[in-house]
């Protein structure tokens, strides 16, 4: 039972790395976890399926966010936006990824709209991306930062709801530590991911890529034309609907109404026509409706994982050789929790399952609760920065593939897997034997 995780994690992994779809690559993987757990094949897509539903409050937030992002498009704001990357950044390759990271960051914890902003900022920049030789890989890995580092490191957005996450389900298992302290923990670890940005940017893909040929029948319009769009009273009611947004959702601790609250303002202002209803929510079922099914199904193969009880064995089993050597319980709590968290690819919804795990044994190992939570919250954000089945590696693909010409394994996971979580990785066990 104990090889459960492991070989399912290494099935999902193989069919993504063959250039399988994500979504039959953890189908399969959610099938090989139930059969090996005992379960027949057609037991095991029951329970794939029962699962699916603790994926849809995410799925709809998906869904809502992608709503809210194609009405904020509507008003031309981040034309805006785009007209200053290319006739600033025209050219300055490194300043550009950097530019991109830096956006990417404002949609964690300032204007909450998550990956949702993708697909609408990208595709209009791929063309100068092509005329610059700029590697595609790189935008992905400064994407991918930029959805992850800030939640991490700050108590504000998605990352206030992070790091609750953490200490609640830590005090659920016994441990009590206050909001800051949590902070304190993940500081070390989101160091790390500032370290394999800079690498990324200045070191991994400095040089000029050409970009790869489209795939058949694949491709994007060029229609962005470099118009000089000027500030208004709409993108000023915007910027307060946005800002609305963010307070609901800080206020409530929900996603779903702060993006509600974002979208109705936004026709109580007639910043959008209310006629456009219909257009910009089906707009925006299709731009993140691929995404939220990945992490439907991604949900139902957690709840194989979980139900089955392999994770447990997989946590017990490598718990029983550990000993009293914390460098050592530290390594392979983290190792195990990357195989978990590549597999689920949620950190939000992995750390519960984390954190009943890791809390008895940290205990019994003396660890402290700041060296737990640094263990806790590396383990999820391992999961977020370079699993297939992440929403901070398809949101980069949704966008960078608007051509077809950028591959989600090759071009997403696979740089943001060795620049993230390996340093993610050593950075989380040096800080918890810190702590």
């Amino acid at each position: 039972m104990e090889w459960v995780v492991v070989v399912s994690v290494l099935v999902m992994t193989i069919l993504s790395l063959l250039r399988v779809n994500v979504i039959i690559a953890i189908i399969a993987a959610a099938i090989t976890a139930g059969v090996m757990a005992g379960l027949s094949i057609s037991k095991s897509i029951e329970m794939l399926v029962g699962g699916i539903g603790g994926g849809a409050e995410t799925a709809i937030s998906y869904i809502l966010l992608g709503a809210f992002a194609v009405a904020i498009s509507y008003t031309g704001i981040t034309s805006i936006l785009v007209n200053f990357l290319i006739k600033k950044l025209t050219g300055k390759k490194t300043m550009m990824l950097l530019a991109i990271a830096g956006v990417a960051s404002l949609s964690q914890n300032l204007i909450p709209v998550h990956i949702a902003f993708i697909p609408i900022l990208i595709p209009p920049l791929l063309k100068l991306f092509d005329d610059m030789n700029l590697d595609r890989r790189g935008v992905a890995s400064a994407l991918t930062f930029g959805l992850t580092a800030p939640y991490i490191m700050i108590p504000a957005g998605f990352g206030f709801i992070f790091q609750q996450t953490i200490q609640e389900n830590m005090k659920i298992s016994g441990v009590s530590l206050t909001l800051d302290e949590v902070t304190l923990s993940m500081l070390i670890p989101g160091i790390g991911m500032i370290v394999g940005l800079f690498v990324a940017i200045f070191i991994t893909y400095r040089k000029d890529r050409v970009s790869t040929v489209a795939l058949e029948g694949a491709g994007v319009k060029d229609d962005h034309e470099e118009t000089v769009v000027k500030f208004n009273r709409k993108h000023f009611l915007t910027l307060v609907a946005i800002v609305a947004a963010l307070v609901v959702q800080i206020i409530t601790d929900n996603l779903i109404i702060g993006a509600l609250t974002g979208i109705v303002l936004m026709f109580l202002f007639v910043v959008v026509p209310f006629k456009q209803g219909d257009k910009i929510v089906t707009d925006g079922i299709t731009m993140m409706g691929t995404i939220a099914f990945v992490m439907l199904v991604a949900a139902g193969y957690g709840n194989i994982l979980t139900k089955t009880g392999a994770v447990d064995a997989l946590v017990d089993v490598s718990s029983g050789f550990l000993g009293d050597n914390q460098a050592l319980i530290a390594f392979i709590l983290l190792l195990v929790g990357l195989v978990i968290t590549m597999g689920i690819g949620s950190s939000f919804g992995t750390i519960p399952i984390i954190a009943a795990l890791y809390v008895p044994i940290c205990l019994a190992a003396g660890f402290s609760p700041i060296a737990t939570a640094t263990l806790i919250g590396t383990a999820g954000a391992l999961g977020d920065a370079g699993s297939p089945a992440s929403d901070s590696t398809l949101g980069p693909t949704s966008g960078l593939n608007a051509d077809g010409r950028h591959h989600h394994i090759w071009d997403t996971c696979v740089p943001t897997f060795l620049h993230y979580n390996i340093p993610l990785f050593l950075f989380g066990w040096i800080g918890s034997l810190l702590f």
